[in-house]
């Protein structure tokens, strides 16, 4: 565990079904201390049994999201602590992406090094106006190692992460974008534009939704004919839920379905 004190790195809100995180170093731009990394942890922790929890979103104090891992603490690091500290930020992040409600990355400013690989570990990408994406850890001699490597080619393809890591450069929201990193450009306020796509969440049968995402997360990169017999068994799970009752009797009688979560 960190000396930093928890209290402050993680401002939590509740706007009813909707988690807001905010990381809260702005000095030095939200960087990943292990703090951090250990604040998060158990912000989730204190989440994961809200049975009325729909969706979270993560964004970051001041004009960064994160402007990647906290160099002041990793540059005395010997290979055993860089493993470590590495070993540590993977698990949160698969975390994250197994989380069992949608997680919406709200990037407010500079999302670098290990603001990137965060942002790729939540299952939706909103980029704001002034969001940067980059994995620029080649320019200290080191490379990605939140999973940035992995994610980043999951997301934008081989061509295009190589580009990325291997000349450091950074990419501003309407490339990000185009390339698959993010899922939409946001104009205004990031996190308002967040809570509206968690609101469309929120809408849907949350059975569902928590289905949906186990899904795609499962089976992403295994064999089609293996997604398809997950996909199978999941859908069929489904019609065991008063959900899959309720929204197709709303639909039948042409009004809005009143979803419960079970």
């Amino acid at each position: 565990m960190s000396t930093e004190s928890n209290g402050a790195l993680i401002l939590r809100e509740r706007r009813g079904a909707v988690a807001i995180l905010t990381l809260n170093r702005p000095r030095a731009l939200n960087a990943l201390s292990a703090g951090l990394l250990d604040a998060l942890d158990a912000a989730l922790d204190d989440l994961e049994g809200d049975d009325g929890l729909r969706a979270v979103v993560i964004t970051g104090a001041g004009k960064a999201f994160v402007a990647g891992a906290d160099i002041s603490e990793m540059a005395a690091y010997d290979p055993i602590l860089a493993e470590a500290f590495a070993s540590r930020g993977q698990r949160l992040l698969n975390r994250l992406t197994a989380f069992p409600v949608p997680v919406i990355a709200a990037v407010n400013g500079f999302a670098l090094g290990g603001g990137c690989e965060l942002a790729m570990a939540c299952d939706i990408v909103l980029a704001g106006e002034h969001a940067r994406f980059g994995q620029p850890e080649v320019k200290l001699g080191v490379i990605p190692g939140f999973g940035g490597t992995q994610r980043l080619v999951r997301r934008v393809g081989l061509t295009k992460a190589l580009d990325l890591c291997l000349t450091a450069r950074m990419v501003g929201a309407d490339e990000a974008v185009e390339m698959g990193l993010a899922a939409r450009k946001i104009e205004g306020d990031v996190v308002g534009g967040a809570l509206a796509v968690a609101e469309e969440i929120e809408a849907n049968g949350p059975v569902a939704v928590r289905l949906a995402k186990r899904a795609i997360h499962e089976n992403a990169d295994g064999d089609l004919e293996a997604g398809l017999a997950a996909e199978r068994t999941l859908f069929a799970l489904c019609f065991a839920t008063r959900d899959q009752t309720e929204g197709m009797e709303a639909f039948l009688d042409r009004r809005a379905a009143h979803f419960t979560g079970s």
